[in-house]
């Protein structure tokens, strides 16, 4: 079963996603998420000039060969573009294999372990008031886990607050807007470090002890900042403090582990198994947060999974809008499968974007599932997709309040 053609597409139904659809001398076809956001051109070239070429005429059932080939045969290897090509042919090649066997990906990966994946949503706020009001909207949603993100005093727009997002550019609940130029976000963490554990002090005094919290650091600190804030959020029983400094230098979150008892999850920007290897080894983290799109999709990611769940931590994939649907659909069969299943990031996407992946998997009383459809069971409307043109689009840049570029 060789592969015959292999098409990039590029698409921006409220936001940029690049798509890989290989095609089989059967006509079969497959889908891979291959969006970098703020970077995805770079990927599409990868693909389109590097990749592509080396994929006409091998055999789309020789998964883990491909793999191999495409990392080991180029000699520079990892980093965010190369990894999120390779994961594009990778999950291309699942799908493909699903649909010959006329199955659920899932069930090629040993079947379900699970009913469903617990997805947590995104509540926030500009304030404390506006926040509360946003978790009692994704509770009534379903969502059975939530992530808290709020404004801070004396700051403007702040990273992960959706009510902030009143200045034009800014699409799809995302913090990228479609500028020239990226757009600057002013910091300031010993402000953050005071405001936050007021914030989830009235989270529990509304919700109880019950509702799982979980929050985002976005690598704005320090070690010992870290350490600090995870101490101070003891109290309230977080599921997770997540990427609370840059993951760059591994042993820095020695140092947090030693201070605070606060469930740690890291990995978002990570892209191969050699950046967790010592995170996992001793321990450091809870929760491993790659995303298939970034970390060389199913068959890499499965492995990292795998070697996380020998040490006992678990799974908790990136899944917000900047995954495009057939990567979330690629991240829930494989949170079906897996015994170390965490938790599932899930942000539903616009319906411009469900016009252009037609979908088949659903949310239901806080589970995810990837249903029963062969494959993936994402479809890509190749005529919807030609009307949502590419444009570019940035991610802000952050600094300090004395104009210094900073970590986010």
């Amino acid at each position: 079963m060789k592969i015959t053609e292999a098409d990039v597409v590029v698409t921006s139904p409220g936001r940029n996603f690049v798509t890989l659809r290989l095609t089989t001398e059967d006509g079969l076809t497959g889908l891979g998420d291959a969006t970098l956001n703020g970077r995805e051109l770079a990927v599409v070239a990868y693909l389109s000039e590097h990749v592509v070429p080396l994929l006409i005429g091998r055999d789309a059932g020789r998964i883990e060969d491909t793999w191999q080939y495409l990392y080991r045969g180029a000699y520079w290897r990892r980093g965010p573009v190369t990894m999120a090509a390779i994961a594009a042919v990778d999950t291309a090649l699942w799908d493909i294999k699903a649909k010959a066997a006329g199955m659920p990906l899932y069930q090629l990966l040993g079947g379900a372990s699970r009913t469903g994946a617990l997805a947590y949503g995104h509540a926030s706020g500009r304030d404390i008031p506006e926040l509360l009001d946003s978790i009692r909207a994704h509770l009534e949603q379903g969502f059975r886990a939530i992530r808290v993100q709020t404004g801070i005093p004396g700051l403007g727009t702040v990273y992960g607050v959706a009510s902030s997002a009143g200045d034009d550019g800014r699409y799809d609940y995302e913090p990228a807007r479609r500028t020239a130029l990226p757009t600057v976000e002013t910091w300031d963490t010993r402000a953050y470090l005071r405001h936050v554990p007021t914030v989830f002090e009235a989270v529990r005094a509304e919700f109880g002890p019950d509702l799982p919290l979980l929050h985002d650091g976005h690598h704005r600190m320090t070690p010992i900042q870290a350490a600090k804030l995870g101490k101070s959020l003891e109290p309230y029983d977080l599921f997770w403090l997540e990427d609370a400094t840059p993951g760059e230098d591994q042993t820095a979150l020695r140092l947090i582990r030693q201070h605070t008892t606060t469930p740690l999850a890291i990995g978002e920007v990570f892209n191969s198994v050699h950046d967790y290897t010592v995170l996992l080894q001793e321990r450091l983290i809870d929760y491993v947060r790659s995303a298939v799109t970034h970390a060389g999709g199913i068959t890499a990611l499965r492995k990292v999974l795998d070697l996380a769940g020998v040490y006992g931590i678990k799974s908790g994939m990136h899944g917000p809008t900047d995954i495009s649907p057939v990567g979330m659909a690629a991240a829930l069969h494989l949170d079906l499968a897996i015994h170390n299943f965490g938790i599932q990031e899930y942000m539903p996407h616009s319906l411009a974007t469900l016009e252009v992946f037609r979908t088949s998997y659903g949310f239901k009383d806080g589970l995810l599932h990837p249903s029963d459809s062969p494959g993936l069971g994402v479809e890509l409307d190749l005529d919807a997709a030609a009307r949502f043109p590419y444009e570019a689009a940035y991610l802000p840049v952050s600094r300090l309040t004395d104009g210094t570029v900073h970590d986010w």
